[in-house]
């Protein structure tokens, strides 16, 4: 393989994941899922009622690992069959979809059933609305990242499986969407009457805003703020990763790969560091943590 065909294929995975990344976050807000779902599990016992889905059974990475696994392993049983590659994908992907469905209606109903002791009603009518998303975001996610596994696998001939890929691919994204898209929820959204930067202290905790701009707040208006930054952050997340990992192993000699990719992650934590103290000093309201954080 060339080198312009490679980088065209590491382009590929990338705009792959990069999508993935966003629809994987999106459809985690849409169901609540990984670190902001503990909120919405308690606030009924703090005396706040909501019409928040409430899906999680487990964290995102095992999550999308079992649909992602699912996907590729009906994937690769049509392709043995001589099934047109994206119409293999497609359906995997909608297989997958079928089980994320059937998965988040269960322990939606099943979590929400748990606080009837606090007044907390099952809503039908959220239920019925959000599993439409929950499922297409997820179909989205589970293609793209059987795209991207598939490239590895078929191009680059990668010495594990499409299946094994497709895991380990699953674990990473709901790992990045829980870990970058979710914190932009949970922290901004569910706590929008909290003053920026202060932390989520003990008292507040299940205190989560349930009125949306106009009337009570679901999931579908977390998406919609989500898809402004949380989605697209993890997407761009997710993209870079698979990118830049893939460009410094097709141009550079295993030694040299290493010594590139050791760069690159000191200056993205440097980045971070600078970003987040500029971001407390002008946005937050509290510039005196702001001296002792810088000593």
């Amino acid at each position: 393989m060339d080198i312009n065909t490679g980088l065209g294929l590491v382009a590929l995975m990338g705009a792959a994941a990069t999508i993935a990344g966003a629809a994987e976050d999106l459809e985690s807000d849409i169901g609540s899922q990984s670190n902001p779902n503990s909120q919405v599990q308690l606030a009924p016992q703090v005396g706040v009622l909501h019409r928040i889905f409430n899906k999680a059974i487990s964290g995102e990475p095992p999550a999308y690992a079992f649909y992602s696994s699912i996907a590729a392993t009906v994937a690769w049983i049509l392709m043995s069959l001589n099934f047109n590659i994206f119409a293999a994908f497609a359906i995997g992907a909608f297989v997958a979809s079928i089980f994320h469905g059937i998965y988040a209606s269960t322990a939606h109903i099943g979590r929400i059933a748990s606080a009837r002791r606090y007044g907390q009603p099952i809503y039908l009518d959220v239920m019925l609305n959000h599993l439409p998303g929950i499922m297409s975001h997820g179909f989205v996610a589970t293609f793209c990242v059987l795209v991207l596994s598939y490239v590895l696998h078929a191009y680059f001939e990668h010495p594990f499986p499409f299946v094994m890929l497709a895991f380990i691919w699953g674990i990473t994204v709901g790992a990045i969407g829980s870990s970058t898209g979710d914190v932009h929820y949970g922290s901004e959204r569910e706590f929008q009457n909290q003053p920026f930067g202060c932390g989520l202290n003990a008292a507040f905790s299940g205190k989560i805003v349930t009125k949306a701009e106009v009337g009570t707040r679901s999931n579908i208006d977390n998406a919609w703020f989500c898809a402004k930054f949380g989605g697209p952050a993890t997407g761009i997340t997710f993209g870079l990763i698979v990118f830049l990992d893939n460009w410094r192993s097709l141009l550079f000699t295993p030694e040299m790969s290493i010594v590139v990719g050791a760069v690159m992650i000191i200056l993205l934590v440097v980045a971070n560091r600078v970003l987040e103290l500029w971001a407390r000093k002008n946005y937050g309201p509290y510039p005196e943590k702001l001296a002792l954080l810088e000593g």
